[in-house]
């Protein structure tokens, strides 16, 4: 007979965390990257000068339009460019999420004797924080091959090596956007773990099982709208640092706050949501698989293997 969960260390806890993290999050990204592609050639693009034919087919006019300029001048791989870092880091940074969402939440209760919907928040921010360290150099890259327009993918390797060889591992290179990273995921996570959990401690549990996957999985898409909605400056600005500038040679987007400032006087405020809708198609979905995933493949781990 498996051992009960409260019998089960604090180190299989941990392992057990990771691996079912670390599941959800290689899903995730399997699924979803065409509409993280989209969402980043979105963000990248001002707004046209000219209405010419050729600007026009530069131009891209919302999500759908977008998979069809990409489809017709890159093909259809086009929509998996990028996805060798999220795949990469997606393991180790959901691992870390979970993991340190899960290890951090005693620490929040300020002598609550059960988690408190601030104890669900603070632990969602510094699992956030957290992981957009560990993970911002694989996001650099991934832009970079997002935003590569040309119908010949350059490999992973290839666009790293470039970017080490020509602006180093700094915050320059490799490690630009940082601190945009770090207030995306911060954010986001946040709002996701915040909302989740405690709107789920709230709404009554069903015996029936498809009700009760029903109910989280609504409960996980309107976690992941949210947050959308509340990180989405902090991701178009990251998008703006680590993608390619407008001219050549010249950087124009540096700091976090300073690049949400440039968009919003040279494109209004509407331009700091850029990429919301294929944003939202995204991690709505995928923060209800992300959760999903995660809560049966721990429960399972711990039931099957303590």
């Amino acid at each position: 007979m498996a051992a009960q969960p409260q019998e089960i260390s604090h180190a299989k806890r941990a392992a057990f965390q990771v691996l079912a993290g670390g599941s959800a999050g290689f899903l995730e990204v399997c699924i979803m990257q065409p509409l993280d592609v989209v969402k980043t050639r979105i963000q990248i693009q001002a707004t046209p000068v000219a209405s010419s034919t050729a600007l026009g087919e530069l131009h891209y006019n919302g999500v759908f339009d977008c998979f069809a300029k990409m489809y017709r001048h890159e093909g259809i791989t086009s929509y998996w460019k990028g996805i060798m870092p999220p795949i990469l880091a997606e393991t180790p940074k959901r691992a870390i999420k979970f993991l340190v969402f899960e290890q951090t939440k005693p620490l929040f209760q300020f002598g609550s004797p059960t988690p408190t919907p601030l104890t669900f928040s603070l632990a969602g921010l510094t699992a956030g924080t957290l992981e957009a360290i560990a993970v911002n150099p694989f996001e650099v890259v991934k832009v970079a091959q997002q935003a590569d327009r040309q119908k010949k993918m350059l490999s992973t390797f290839a666009v790293a090596k470039g970017i080490i060889k020509q602006d180093g591992l700094g915050f320059r290179g490799l490690n630009k956007g940082i601190t945009a990273t770090m207030g995306r995921n911060g954010v986001f996570n946040m709002v996701y773990f915040g909302f989740y959990h405690s709107v789920k401690n709230v709404v009554p549990e069903y015996k029936e099982s498809h009700l009760e996957f029903l109910r989280k999985v609504t409960i996980g898409f309107l976690a992941g709208t949210l947050a959308c909605f509340v990180n989405i400056p902090f991701d178009v600005a990251k998008s703006r640092i680590q993608g390619p500038q407008p001219v050549a040679g010249q950087i124009k987007y540096r700091g976090t706050l300073s690049s949400m400032g440039i968009v919003y006087r040279e494109e209004g405020f509407r331009a700091l949501y850029k990429g919301l809708v294929p944003k939202i198609m995204r991690l709505g979905p995928g923060g209800a698989i992300l959760l999903l995933v995660f809560e049966y493949s721990y429960d399972y781990l711990l039931h099957n293997y303590s």
